[in-house]
Formats: C-alpha cells, sequence, structure tokens
C-alpha cells in the first residue's frame, strides 16, 4: 500500500481539523472488536477497516495526525468500554484531538438543565463534572463549556436550560454569567496540564464588534498567568463573529498581544470555531505566520468544519478543487451516484459517474481510486410484475413484485442504493479533497498565486500578507490599531467564513440552502449547525440502508 502522507504534506500552514463525526468513528471502532462491516463488502484494495482512520499513521491511506471532536455527539462516560468511541478514546500516541465541550449542545436545547450560574441544577452539573473529565482524559486541548450568545434568540431554547424567554438583555447577561461559572468550574477543577490534563482554550462570543469586545474583556482574565498562575487557561477559541471577520480578529490579536496574552508556552494555541471557505485557509496561515514571526513562535492556529461529512449524509460528494489565479477558490461537490441500476455494474468509479454525467470531471482520492460503481450502490433494484409503475406511494408494496428488492441488515429497502457503508466511504473521500484542498491552496498561495478574495486594490495595490506584516511589525500597539483601521474598507470585502462580509452578520442556522445547494459548489458550514446534527444523526441513529 502507497500512502499520501497529508501529516507530511502540512508544513507551516494553519492547521484543518476534520470535524470527526461519531457515525464515522463507529467504523473505525466497531471494526476493531467486532466484523461490523464484513470484508467481503470492502471494495478490492481495502482490507482493513484501520485504512480509512487517518489518525493510524501505519495503516492509513493518507495519515494525518489533527482532528476534532465533540463532546457534544461523544459517550461521556469513559468508565464503560464502547467501541463506536475507539477511534478517538485509543488513538495513537503523537496524534492530536481538540474537544469540543458541547456548549453548541446546551444553547440548542439539547442538553437539558437549568444552566444559569449558581443555579445548584443536578442535571446541569452533572453534564459539566462529566464533560471536563471527558475532555481531561481524551482531548489534548479542548474549549471551555461556553454558552453562545445566540441562545438569547431562541426563545425555546432559553426556556429549556432556565434563560430569560421575555428580556434579551438579561439573557444575554445570564449567556455571559454562566460562562464564567463553568470557567471557574473547569479552572478549579481540571486536572492540570503537569498532571496530564488538557490544555484549555478559552471561547471568545460575540456577535458583532461591540459585544465581542464586552466579552473578551469579560473573560481575558481566565488567561491571565499572573492573576492564575497555576491554573489560567492556555489559549483561544474564535467563535461567534471572531471566527469570521478578519477586521475583528486582527483586533483581536493585537489586545491579546498588548495584554500579554500570547506568551510562549502558555498560550500557544487559537482555534477558529466551522472555518471551511478555502480562501480562510490561506489567510489563516498568513496570519499564523506573522504572529510567530513577531510575537510567539510557538503559536499555531487551527480551523474546522464537519463538511466533508455533511455533504455525504446529504447525498453530496467533492468531485473537484478549484484554484484559479485571482478567482474564487473552492471545493466543488454534486449529488452523487445513487440507482440500484449500478448494483451490478463494475465499472471503475470514476469512469461510471463521469460516463454517465453525474460529475463534469473527477479527482481521485486514495479511496475513490479503488471503488467501483457497484461498491457504493449496493442493493439491487428487484423486477416488478408486467405492467406495474411504481409510484412513490406504492413502491414499497411486495405484491407488485416479481422478485423483491435487497433489503438492509435491519430487513427494510427503500428506493436508495446505498448501504452504511457507502456513506463511510464517501465521507472518507471527501475528508482527503477537503485535507487536500487546504493544503494545495498554500502550497499555491506560496507559489504566488491568489484566490480574487485576498488581493484587492486599496488605493495602491495592497497584498493581504504585506497588511498583516506591517501589523504585527509595527512598534507599538497604537500604531497596528491605526493600520488595521486604515484598510478597513478592505476588510469589508473579505467574505466571513458563514457568507459574513465584514461587520455584517447573518444567522448561520438559515444558511443551509445557500452553503449546500446543488448549483453552488462552495462549501462553508458551521461544524455544529443544528441540519448537520440532524443529517449525521439520522445516519447513526437509524443506520441508513
Amino acid at each position: 500500500m502507497t500512502q499520501d502522507n497529508l501529516t507530511a504534506k502540512q508544513n507551516d500552514y494553519a492547521v484543518f481539523l476534520p470535524a470527526i463525526s461519531g457515525f464515522y468513528a463507529t467504523f473505525i471502532g466497531k471494526q476493531r472488536n467486532e466484523h461490523y462491516v464484513d470484508p467481503a463488502r470492502f471494495p478490492q484494495g481495502l482490507s482493513d477497516m484501520e485504512q480509512l482512520n487517518w489518525l493510524n499513521s501505519t495503516k492509513a491511506l493518507f495519515p494525518y495526525r489533527w482532528s476534532l471532536y465533540s463532546g457534544g455527539h461523544a459517550n461521556l462516560d469513559l468508565n464503560k468500554q464502547d467501541w463506536s468511541e475507539d477511534m478517538v478514546r485509543n488513538r495513537e500516541p503523537g496524534t492530536f484531538i481538540l474537544g469540543d465541550s458541547g456548549g453548541f449542545q446546551i444553547a440548542k436545547g439539547l442538553w437539558e438543565g437549568d444552566w444559569k450560574a449558581n443555579s445548584g441544577c443536578a442535571k446541569a452539573q452533572k453534564k459539566r463534572e462529566l464533560v471536563l473529565n471527558w475532555l481531561d482524559n481524551v482531548s489534548d486541548y479542548c474549549m471551555t463549556l461556553d454558552i453562545p450568545t445566540w441562545v438569547i434568540h431562541d426563545a425555546r431554547v432559553s426556556e429549556i436550560i432556565g434563560f430569560s424567554t421575555t428580556n434579551k438583555k438579561l439573557a444575554l447577561q445570564q449567556a455571559v454569567d454562566a460562562t464564567k461559572f463553568n470557567n471557574e468550574y473547569f479552572m478549579k477543577h481540571r486536572k492540570g496540564v503537569r498532571n496530564g490534563g488538557t490544555k484549555i482554550l478559552n471561547v471568545l462570543q460575540g456577535d458583532n464588534h461591540s459585544s465581542a469586545d464586552k466579552w473578551y474583556d469579560t473573560m481575558k482574565d481566565y488567561c491571565d498567568p499572573a492573576k492564575y498562575p497555576d491554573t489560567h487557561f492556555d489559549g483561544w477559541s474564535m467563535g461567534g463573529q471572531n471566527m469570521c471577520d478578519v477586521h475583528l480578529v486582527l483586533k483581536r490579536l493585537v489586545a491579546l498581544r498588548y495584554d500579554n496574552l500570547l506568551q510562549e508556552g502558555k498560550h500557544d494555541w487559537m482555534h477558529f470555531l466551522g472555518t471551511s471557505k478555502l480562501e480562510w485557509a490561506v489567510l489563516l496561515t498568513v496570519i499564523q505566520r506573522a504572529v510567530r514571526k513577531y510575537v510567539n513562535p510557538a503559536f499555531t492556529i487551527s480551523f474546522d468544519c464537519a463538511s466533508p461529512f455533511l455533504a455525504t449524509a446529504n447525498g453530496q460528494v467533492y468531485y473537484e478543487n478549484v484554484f484559479e489565479h485571482d478567482s474564487k477558490w473552492s471545493y466543488r461537490m454534486a449529488p452523487s451516484a445513487d440507482d440500484k441500476k449500478y448494483a451490478t455494474d463494475t465499472r471503475k468509479w470514476s469512469d461510471g459517474v463521469v460516463a454517465d454525467g453525474i460529475y463534469p470531471r473527477w479527482e481521485h482520492s486514495p479511496i475513490s481510486n479503488m471503488l467501483t460503481m457497484k461498491d457504493i450502490c449496493i442493493y439491487k433494484a428487484g423486477t416488478t410484475k408486467p405492467g406495474v409503475v411504481l409510484t412513490e406511494e406504492n413502491f414499497k408494496d411486495p405484491a407488485l413484485y416479481d422478485v423483491l428488492p435487497d433489503v438492509n441488515k435491519n430487513g427494510k429497502w427503500g428506493k436508495t442504493s446505498w448501504d452504511s457503508f457507502s456513506y463511510a466511504l464517501l465521507m472518507g473521500h471527501n475528508v482527503w479533497m477537503h485535507l487536500t484542498a487546504v493544503q494545495e491552496a498554500n502550497r499555491r498561495f506560496d507559489a504566488g498565486e491568489y484566490p480574487a478574495m485576498m488581493r484587492r486594490s486599496v488605493g495602491d495595490y495592497a497584498k493581504f500578507e504585506d497588511i498583516i506584516e506591517a501589523i504585527f511589525a509595527a512598534p507599538d500597539r497604537h500604531t497596528a490599531e491605526e493600520i488595521i483601521k486604515f484598510y478597513s474598507g478592505y476588510w469589508m470585502e473579505i467574505v466571513g467564513t458563514r457568507g459574513f462580509k465584514g461587520k455584517k452578520t447573518m444567522n448561520a442556522r438559515t444558511m443551509f440552502d445557500t452553503h449546500f445547494t446543488f448549483e453552488e459548489p462552495e462549501v462553508d458550514s458551521d461544524p455544529e449547525d443544528q441540519l448537520q446534527l440532524e443529517a449525521l444523526q439520522l445516519l447513526e441513529s437509524e443506520q441508513i440502508k
């Protein structure tokens, strides 16, 4: 087996973290203890499920040592063996997991309980204890248990978690106070890095510049070694407007620098939540390099998304990545082949999907390179009786068939030709496509190519990297802030990671049709968008066959 070692290709780029879905992890973990998938079902060339596990450096088709996993969908009880969690729990030494805390689940009402500060709610406290223990024992870095400020716009959830449903100002203060309470709990009860515990990232929220500034002023002390020499948090996580607005990102980094909160060995990591726009992979690399050069040589920026998993859950597959100089850079996806007529089709996958017009082109991954059409479209159609026309209403009537269609392992049958392993295979392909797109974008940028979004005429024809260099090379805070202010028009033109531009905002929950339409190939999604959870939970709970 020839490996495509993506770890070795990472260079000094900002680090993309695939946000592993529990559905995908189940295939890796359960295969270690049982034949979760019959090896006879494997496509030719796949002999071990570990080949799909990029955290396995010796067996993976494409080793890659970094990922994110969320406590929001994990089994938090570490006292019980759970093979579906084994990809993460028993990963190879030297790999890296960023643990998400599950604050999103609170803000969506999925973790019930009274989450107000000092509420004394036993249900909330039990979850608080479980998630911190899980993070301490599973992750290298993790997010604090923040309550995102957008919870105040959902009266239903506010009621579920004990917040005000009639006074948004009060609800906002309750979210801030609850986050402070959780921060203090984490700080007091964390295992500690010296004892083998996780490093903790201080999550910054806020839905505009003003609220983001207030959040920062309220929460920054938790990272201050002068105030908390033994228990301070270890870096930063950018949420809300902080993760999608370049102006705010740069303003915040300058503040962190001069507040002495980007210290080497103490604040070496900054994570951007839900960042999938390809241009931002390059943008964040430029910022990372500048911070390393002028502030903290150990500084790393990471960013995550679950787009590869979400796309597959919705039947879409990446077929190419596009890097046209001075134009839009993007991943392209479209609905995939799903027809029972392919169940006996031995054509190579790339040949079949192109020849049949499903995709205009196909870019191979180490996984798709071994696939035939029938490896994905596994279920046969059956034969109807003469003169029968199947409709949406009658197609499940066995009396209409001479030979019944194939059924899944639960004894059911439907219109899809995919079984659950079809989804897993295509998820793996999508992960490779996304990873290689991020790395290729950075390689092309280093070779002198640009995405259009990063090269704009602002007075003179300024380059993004030159402006960033000037900001961090500035002799003092005031000068740095004045440079940021001078280019405010430029920042307004840089599209944010969820369709934001500059200081304009949009609710990510309304963006699914924009992000994942058949016509629009660009993939932008919040890694914990409710639609993603619903799609992936459908796969996980019902095991689509």
